[in-house]
């Protein structure tokens, strides 16, 4: 790969990771298509890749979250200990169910859970956090998002949200379980991996600095009501790109 492709890698991966980092995403879903664009071996180039990448930035937004105080410690191991335990058993199911019907249940759960956010009924009620129901509804999320072959953030923020934790806190806690997650994920991708260690190493670079602005974007300039908007307006996005991948 040349140097010129190796800086724009690295280009397009900060811009990912910064956007990724404000919500405590590690920058993985959103590397997939645009490494994609420069890599040819999905399974062997592409999807390693992208889950160090997410690894790595969801590691430095988990510094950045954590730095400003944004960060629930305690909750935030919990999830990330049962969703590392549940996400083999997403891996297992992945060969068995028919990937078209789970993209429908995807839409449809997401959906449901970003009008939840948004929604004046749900946005001012109060309600006091309940962190052992959050660890429990993070088994199904982990399997769920494995067998879809995507993070857990992009279904843990909008429930964490929805069970009345604060949106800057949902957002820097899910940043841990996201680590250990892509983590995981890497180590059962890892033996069949053939990566450029210099693109590798010259995007993460990019990524780490990115994602790390992205949480202190987040953390000191944005408010609770406007993180709530800028995820929904980024998995609107997301929840678009991947059904016209669908149907294309």
């Amino acid at each position: 790969m040349s140097l010129y492709e190796s800086v724009l890698i690295a280009a397009g991966i900060a811009v990912l990771a910064f956007f990724s980092g404000m919500l405590g995403f590690g920058v993985a879903l959103a590397a997939v298509p645009f490494l994609s664009l420069f890599l040819d071996d999905l399974a062997h180039q592409v999807h390693p890749m992208s889950l160090a990448l997410g690894g790595a930035t969801a590691l430095f937004a988990l510094i950045g979250f954590g730095r400003a105080g944004y960060v629930e410690w305690r909750l935030g191991w919990q999830l990330a200990l049962v969703a590392g335990l549940a996400s083999p058993i997403g891996a297992w199911l992945a060969q068995r169910f028919n990937p078209n019907l789970l993209w429908v249940l995807y839409f449809v759960s997401v959906g449901y859970l970003l009008s939840r956010m948004v929604h004046p009924r749900f946005v001012q009620k109060e309600q006091t956090f309940d962190a052992r129901k959050a660890t429990l509804l993070v088994i199904p999320i982990a399997i769920y998002s494995t067998l879809l072959g995507v993070g857990v953030g992009f279904l843990l923020v909008p429930t964490l949200i929805a069970l009345g934790l604060e949106p800057k806190r949902a957002a820097g806690t899910n940043a841990l379980p996201v680590v250990v997650q892509s983590l995981t994920a890497l180590l059962y991708h890892a033996p069949s991996a053939r990566i450029d260690g210099g693109v590798l190493t010259l995007a993460t670079l990019a990524g780490v600095v990115g994602s790390y602005y992205g949480a202190q974007f987040t953390s000191h300039r944005l408010g609770g009501n406007q993180v709530r908007w800028v995820f929904v307006s980024m998995m609107t996005v997301m929840i678009l790109y991947r059904a016209w991948m669908l149907i294309r």
